[in-house]
């Protein structure tokens, strides 16, 4: 069974989709609607802008999305999917990929929530970081000590990679506490804020109104989602988890382990960069992974 993962934030790269929209008239339509619904010319910041440009949250989180999901339909009759599944933004991507959303709301959703967590980092300045070569229960266990500050599991990537996210003394303490307890590295991440924490609430507030207000349909293969890490085909339960996304951890190594147990034996990256190939392969390193 194909398995097809849409990529998240940090994958961007300045020339991203240039390819597509001079190769395919079909991506250079979609790439010039999106940029009438956004209003501003993404594709300049994408083809020709710096990595300044692209570090963006407003910019970045848009222009992952538009390369997946451009790529995803210029694959046309190629594109046949059992399961799909997003990591954190990527989610989105998915979703239009498996025809629960249409692309121009997936666009606008993916823009107001680039710009609700925007609003939410300058609200509380925060950060993450990746942790290296220790059990997740040993990290959760550490991040609960952590009684004063905001310190939380954010990412569960693979086996022995995880990223906490939550504020910048929180994320201090977190990893001197958890180098000392044997990780083999902890590294503060250069993002914008703690992404898929508490942190994010108030994100998630103004994200629940427009996801509420949008019309999903039932899609035509399950997406694994990052909060629960199991199959939906669902609309109202997608859009439950879609909203809770914001504020709990990305569960992306379980995710990888029950699209396997379910029948996933072959997983095709769809996007910008190679990272969840790579995490599929930490998980299961026998298994078929490549990019679209």
């Amino acid at each position: 069974m194909k398995a097809y993962l849409f990529p998240g934030q940090g994958a961007q790269f300045v020339g991203m989709g240039k390819d597509l929209y001079e190769k395919s008239p079909l991506a250079k339509e979609l790439f010039e609607k999106a940029n009438n619904i956004l209003g501003f010319r993404i594709t300049d910041l994408m083809f020709n802008g710096t990595d300044e440009d692209l570090r963006q949250t407003k910019v970045t989180q848009p222009a992952i999305f538009l390369h997946s999901v451009i790529l995803a339909k210029t694959l046309g009759d190629n594109f046949k999917p059992d399961m799909v599944a997003g990591h954190s933004l990527g989610e989105f991507s998915a979703l239009v990929a498996n025809k629960a959303l249409s692309f121009e709301d997936g666009l606008v959703l993916v823009s107001k929530r680039a710009m609700a967590m925007q609003k939410a980092c300058e609200a509380h300045p925060s950060t993450m970081a990746a942790i290296l070569g220790i059990d997740d229960s040993i990290a959760e266990d550490i991040c609960k000590s952590i009684t004063d500050e905001v310190v939380v599991p954010a990412n569960y990537n693979s086996p022995g990679q995880l990223v906490i996210s939550g504020s910048l003394k929180g994320i201090e303490i977190a990893c001197e506490k958890l180098k000392a307890a044997g990780a083999k590295r902890a590294l503060p991440l250069k993002v914008g804020g703690a992404f898929h924490s508490p942190l994010m609430e108030s994100a998630r507030v103004e994200l629940a109104k427009a996801i509420n207000s949008t019309k999903f349909n039932v899609p035509i293969c399950p997406i694994y989602q990052n909060v629960i890490a199991q199959s939906v085909i669902n609309p109202d339960i997608i859009k439950e988890n879609l909203i809770s996304q914001l504020t709990s951890p990305v569960r992306w190594k379980q995710i990888i382990q029950n699209m396997i147990a379910d029948g996933g034996n072959i997983f095709i990256e769809v996007g910008p960069g190679n990272v969840l190939q790579g995490l599929v392969k930490k998980v299961k390193p026998d298994v078929e992974a490549y990019s679209a």
